[in-house]
């Protein structure tokens, strides 16, 4: 998630972050002082930042809106990837897509940057789906590596992760120790980070990258759910996160194999605290269609109703 957003006086946070119930009183302004901040190719950073504040209370689809310098009051809103609540570190990962992200791409380990977080409605796990199904895309992997992390010390869960970029991945590949079920045995590439947490993950790529699945992250998905039985596919959920017509893809996968699936949405923003309803989407309520905010009225949303 990244996209422009228009500075709020401080004076006024409080009061409008009042106004965003279910989110009430959960966004805090802090200086976050920058502890790592890493490149890798396709214009693509990991950014580590000491926010205690918000490291305390972010959840998996939170996100923050951060002043990527002084010099540009518009703020952008970026997934929050990685929490650790005890030393008060968030990490985050962003792609330059513009004048603020590539201000954002400047900035030194042991500068500040202002940061309004957490923001946002978060995913909601249901007990009885034990074999959570993450689909994150690009710029759009961070929340799934965020729920992975969530979920790894639950033995009750079996995650399948998988991760798709057009560009070169902003980790290091490393083959899988896992075996998947329905999928060819020379796709074994998969996110460093989940191997050492046990997490089952595979990486879906067009550019033939070694390792990677040659295709779409939803005919990825597709190739693991035929593997399942019909008592299996019952314990599966969706989970994604990515540009729009994968979110699109990915919804029209869950309500073909008749599965629940949450999204979270990519979204221009102004103020990101629910004040300036630049971020509307149209959603389908139990009273008929609504427009509801992506920043606190989601960013995540039921695939069936917002798609």
């Amino acid at each position: 998630m990244a996209a422009p957003a228009v500075h709020l006086l401080t004076d006024n946070l409080s009061l409008v972050a009042t106004m965003t119930d279910p989110n009430r009183n959960t966004i805090h302004l802090e200086d976050a002082k920058i502890l790592n901040h890493q490149a890798f190719d396709g214009d693509q950073f990991i950014l580590r930042l000491h926010a205690p504040k918000t490291a305390a209370e972010a959840k998996p689809g939170s996100f923050v809106h951060i002043r990527c310098d002084e010099r540009l009051p518009m703020r952008r809103p970026i997934s929050i990837m990685r929490t650790e609540p005890n030393s008060g570190e968030i990490e985050l990962l962003y792609k330059v897509l513009g004048e603020g992200t590539r201000a954002l791409g400047q900035r030194q380990v042991g500068e500040t940057l202002s940061l309004m977080g957490p923001i946002g409605k978060a995913f909601s796990f249901n007990p009885n789906k034990t074999r959570p199904l993450l689909i994150g895309g690009g710029v759009g992997m961070p929340p799934m590596v965020f729920i992975a992390d969530h979920l790894r010390n639950n033995k009750d869960i079996e995650p399948f992760v998988i991760l798709g970029s057009e560009v070169p991945f902003p980790f290091k590949v490393q083959p899988s120790q896992h075996i998947i079920n329905g999928l060819a045995p020379d796709v074994i590439a998969t996110m460093p980070l989940m191997e050492d947490w046990g997490i089952a993950c595979r990486l879906a790529s067009l550019q033939d990258y070694p390792g990677c699945f040659d295709g779409y992250v939803t005919d990825l998905a597709r190739a693991w759910l035929d593997s399942l039985d019909e008592q299996q596919r019952n314990e599966v959920e969706v989970f994604s996160c990515g540009p729009h017509p994968m979110l699109e893809a990915v919804a029209k996968l869950a309500a073909e194999y008749d599965l629940p699936c949450q999204v979270s949405l990519e979204e221009f923003m102004a103020c990101a605290v629910g004040g300036c309803a630049g971020c509307v989407v149209k959603v389908e309520t139990d009273n008929g269609p609504a427009m509801q905010r992506v920043c606190v009225d989601g960013p995540v949303f039921d695939a069936k109703r917002v798609f």
